[in-house]
């Protein structure tokens, strides 16, 4: 089956979606939430095509850069889909569309030949886990740059724009939190399973990953104390947000862009 056309509606309904959910955020546009999950919902369905063509071959699992790439992204979009039915988290969408689409322009224009083969149910488990944690703490990464943009603007006495179509900023700090502790909670059962299922987290081509998540996961645990004994929100949240996830990016994808394109390991 040809990956091609479902790679070209994703991307038309990616940037369809993003494009009309960035400019109802500028009041451009009167807000469309189903018409944008509509969109979102079609390149969802594509990409996870895409994913399956490009990720399952008759040797194993091909787990490169590009295709852990797409996996993410598509896991980040349907978490937000998931989500924005329950959570006014859609404005994510922002980021997260054109991302999901760069994600499918990468994997079909540079697949990997990196292949996982052999792999248990327990390190599929790992796998799973591992993505689902990025995932959730990648929205959260997005929802933070909305919630210093909103910051922002409150601070300078801005009540138009931005500030009048997301949700109030409690609820926009709020929201930021519930996602750091899925993706906290993720994120730990995604180390444990690892330890248990993974032969040597600490050989050569696992220890930088294995190092870099858990500092990631003691940044995390760092800010949710903060938040729960010592009141950190705003601006301190923010930071240690995208530090912690700018670790995550180095664990998960540093890490494969130096062996994949750099030491030219196939696992």
């Amino acid at each position: 089956m040809p990956a091609l056309p479902f790679a070209l509606v994703a991307i038309v309904c990616y940037l369809a979606a993003g494009l009309w959910q960035s400019l109802s955020l500028a009041r451009r546009v009167a807000e469309r939430p189903g018409w944008v999950r509509g969109a979102g919902l079609i390149a969802l369905v594509c990409h996870g095509v895409i994913v399956g063509l490009t990720i399952l071959g008759p040797r194993g699992l091909h787990l490169g850069l590009t295709q852990s790439a797409a996996l993410v992204g598509w896991l980040v979009v349907a978490l937000l889909l998931a989500a924005s039915l329950v959570k006014p988290v859609l404005n994510a969408g922002v980021c997260v569309f054109p991302l999901a689409a760069i994600t499918v322009v990468a994997v079909i224009g540079m697949p990997s030949t990196m292949t996982e083969s052999g792999v248990s149910p327990g390190l599929y488990f790992h796998i799973l886990t591992s993505i689902a944690a990025f995932s959730f703490l990648a929205i959260a990464a997005v929802q933070a740059v909305l919630v210093a943009c909103q910051h922002q603007a409150l601070k300078r006495r801005q009540t138009g724009g931005i500030v009048q179509v997301l949700p109030p900023l409690t609820r926009m700090e709020q929201l930021l939190f519930e996602l750091i502790w899925c993706g906290m909670l993720l994120l730990t059962v995604a180390i444990v399973s690892g330890f248990v299922f993974v032969d040597n987290l600490f050989a050569q081509h696992l220890a930088h990953k294995t190092i870099l998540s858990l500092l990631a996961w003691l940044i995390f645990a760092g800010l949710l104390a903060g938040h729960h004994y010592l009141g950190w929100r705003g601006p301190k949240a923010v930071r240690w947000t995208l530090v912690g996830v700018g670790v995550l990016i180095l664990a998960f994808f540093g890490t494969k862009f130096v062996l994949e394109y750099i030491f030219h390991y196939n696992a």
